[in-house]
């Protein structure tokens, strides 16, 4: 029960705190798991039906989910209703915060993309000049992702790349089609790498079925759903966390759990915002700033093989995708930006209408055409951690459970602009080189947040006047408090974050554990 005390307390239960558990209870440790929402139950959330049984025949509720350009009628019962958890920003720096408040969080949902940093990320101002680096290397977390990758069980296939490491995959050897293969030809002139997607298998490759079970299955792990935590609680004798008070969901009934550790594994701006309003962690005024994620931008460049034309391609001419790595300032430096960006790539789908001139029946035709005959690329960019884009505390507006809301304050630098600008260009001259007709091409980047990839805000670092955590995510200031979410991240590169959040809070686990064992916590 949440009025014992457990040795951990652990505070979400997406990636992060899906695989402290899970490490936790393996070491013997006994852990108390607080979720906002609740658990999913398949058989009764999901079910199928017609659009035109849908009363917005699948576009959604105007309205209901204003900053979130993901939901539809589809899947609106999966993220946090916008209306009881609410956050604000300034009206010329849009910012989307997608949120999903449900036992296993974001992982239910995310795109498998499994991707580990380098040294490139790890030691960037050594390489650039720009920003800080890391606590730690390559080396300090290459075990750690040498025991996520399995239990992840991530498909690929190694390359020898410096700038994306070989890892421990479930080796990707399919075939390519044949525009696949056009595309790798056109890349490998001029020099830029391919290979295979690096995904974690399976449709859902989550916290809920592969870090929780094992977690629960040791009989150390208790979770409570639909606790949302107001703030973390300090024994004013000792100045160390004691615990949490928490809110149910539903029936608005107040709590404190109790634990001799805790850790913050709500997400990035989650664990940051309770941080925030609990008015700790903070001695170097750092917390809550150098917010920054991934850019993307969909369909940098929408096309159509030729040969494909006529909705009945040659066997063997489409399906597949892949990934291009970062490819600028490697070895050599760019003078119109730092750091890079990396593409994924898709074959066989069918290009949107809205790429396409006319309506009616003639729209229909030239839909009808193209099916199954695009071939798409997409941007992800590196977006550089500026102290100046942070979140704070907005106390005049709170939650359905009357706690104090989020600001946000983000926008792209001229880095990312020109950066997304050079991915248009070398986007349509790799397809063009492919023999693809270029439908369009464009270089607006989402807006930030919309990458679902948002970093910092709660850093990493040796120095604790320009840091909140310790190398093991353990907070300079209360020894007993850590944060293992993508807050901890000093630079985040092109790559998708969540094998390095697993990776990290695995790590700071096996650090925990030890403090634990003798006596330190």
């Amino acid at each position: 029960m949440p009025g014992n005390e457990f040795d951990v307390l652990i505070i979400g239960s997406g990636a992060s705190g899906g695989t402290v558990a899970r490490r936790l209870t393996q070491k013997g440790i006994r852990c108390l798991m607080l979720n906002a929402g609740p658990a999913v139950d398949f058989q009764r959330d999901r079910v199928l039906k017609k659009v035109y049984d849908l009363p917005y025949r699948g576009f959604g509720q105007p309205g209901r989910f204003p900053d979130l350009r993901w939901a539809d009628e589809y899947n609106g019962n999966v993220w946090a209703d916008a209306k009881k958890n609410p956050y604000t920003y300034d009206p010329g720096r849009p910012y989307e915060w997608v949120r999903v408040r449900l036992v296993g969080g974001r992982t239910l949902f995310w795109g498998r993309w499994s991707l580990r940093l380098s040294d490139y990320e790890f030691k960037c101002k050594d390489h650039d000049g720009f920003g800080e680096n890391w606590p730690i290397e390559y080396k300090d977390i290459a075990p750690y992702y040498d025991r996520v990758e399995p239990i992840l069980r991530v498909s690929g296939r190694n390359e020898g790349w410096p700038q994306s490491p070989d890892g421990v995959f479930i080796e990707d050897n399919s075939p390519d089609s044949r525009s696949i293969q056009r595309f790798k030809e056109s890349a490998k002139r001029l020099h830029i790498p391919t290979s295979k997607a690096r995904l974690a298998t399976g449709q859902l490759a989550s916290s809920v079925n592969r870090f929780l079970p094992d977690a629960l299955a040791t009989g150390r792990l208790q979770i409570v759903a639909n606790a949302v935590v107001r703030e973390i609680a300090i024994d004013r004798n000792t100045g160390l966390a004691n615990g949490a008070h928490f809110i149910d969901r539903e029936t608005k009934q107040q709590y404190h759990a109790k634990a001799r550790a805790v850790v913050l594994g709500a997400s990035t701006l989650e664990s940051t915002r309770i941080l925030l309003n609990s008015g700790i962690a903070n001695s170097s005024g750092v917390l809550g700033h150098y917010l920054f994620d991934q850019f993307y931008i969909t369909d940098v460049v929408s096309c159509v093989v030729p040969e494909a034309r006529g909705g009945r391609p040659a066997r063997g001419l489409m399906g597949g995708d892949g990934y291009v790595p970062r490819f600028r300032n490697l070895n050599e430096r760019d003078k119109r930006f730092i750091r890079g960006y990396a593409y994924v790539f898709n074959s066989g789908n069918t290009p949107s209408h809205q790429y396409l001139p006319g309506y009616g029946d003639s729209l229909l035709k030239k839909i009808n055409q193209i099916e199954g005959a695009g071939f798409s690329v997409w941007t992800m960019g590196e977006t550089l951690p500026r102290y100046e884009n942070h979140v704070r505390i907005d106390n005049s507006v709170v939650d359905e459970w009357g706690i104090p809301a989020l600001h946000v304050s983000q926008k792209y630098s001229e880095n990312e602009f020109a950066m997304a600008k050079d991915s248009m260009e070398t986007a349509e001259e790799l397809c063009r080189g492919a023999g693809f007709e270029v439908l369009t091409k464009h270089w607006e980047m989402i807006p930030p947040g919309a990458s679902i990839h948002e970093l910092g805000t709660c850093r990493m670092g040796n120095n604790p006047k320009t840091s909140v955590l310790n190398k093991f995510n353990q907070t300079h200031d209360i020894k007993n408090l850590f944060v293992v979410d993508g807050g901890a991240f000093v630079t985040g590169g092109s790559q998708n974050p969540t094998l390095t959040i697993c990776a990290l809070a695995m790590r700071s686990a096996d650090y925990l554990a030890e403090q634990m064992r003798t006596g330190v916590i």
